[in-house]
């Protein structure tokens, strides 16, 4: 096996830990509905946690177009899970056309970006564009003002995971500038990657 295909498998297998187990916290956030429950069963429930495994099927939320305020471009927005109390995280599939993107942004509790498909670009206020590719795995400070999106060439989905902090997950602000968009991606030589 190569060195990458090595190194696809484990961001794979990473981004499949990390949507298990940000469903698994929204699910363990589910409460049951009151209902009245003899004392022999109340110990029952006490060791389950009170909480009702939950299956959202694929396609049993709507997608949605990402808001022309918020993104240029054709942009599709799957959601996967919502935030249930205690749980504060969401998730959503989202899926840039090439050129599309997000404005620039922040998030209270920051947020992680994992690329499901295609290549995009990724940057953070101050900083160089940076070219990210399926496997890759994005970690956001929170309230790091930044912008991602699609390539130019390239389509690029991605899993976004997000905490809530007293209701709000996004703060958005101006539009990416095609001067912005355009600006040479930094990208990692494949020696430096066959290295690590």
């Amino acid at each position: 096996m190569t060195h990458d295909r090595a190194k696809q498998i484990r961001a794979k297998v990473l981004a499949t830990a990390v949507t298990s187990l940000a469903l698994l916290a929204s699910a363990c956030g589910e409460r049951k509905e009151a209902r009245s429950a003899s004392a022999a069963d109340a110990p029952a429930a006490a060791s389950s946690g009170g909480g009702q495994l939950k299956i959202a099927r694929r396609g049993s939320q709507a997608s949605r177009q990402g808001p022309a305020e918020s993104f240029t471009g054709s942009v599709r927005v799957d959601p996967l899970f919502q935030a249930n109390a205690p749980s504060r995280t969401s998730g959503a599939y989202v899926t840039f056309e090439p050129g599309a993107r997000s404005a620039w942004h922040t998030h209270p509790v920051g947020q992680v970006l994992i690329v499901t498909a295609g290549t995009g670009r990724v940057q953070r206020w101050g900083d160089p564009l940076e070219e990210i590719r399926e496997g890759d795995v994005v970690s956001i400070p929170p309230g790091q003002k930044h912008w991602h999106g699609a390539s130019p060439e390239s389509a690029m989905t991605h899993i976004a995971v997000l905490e809530h902090l007293d209701g709000k997950t996004t703060d958005w602000m101006e539009k990416v500038t095609d001067e912005q968009y355009g600006a040479p991606a930094i990208q990692v030589a494949k020696e430096v990657l066959q290295e690590k």
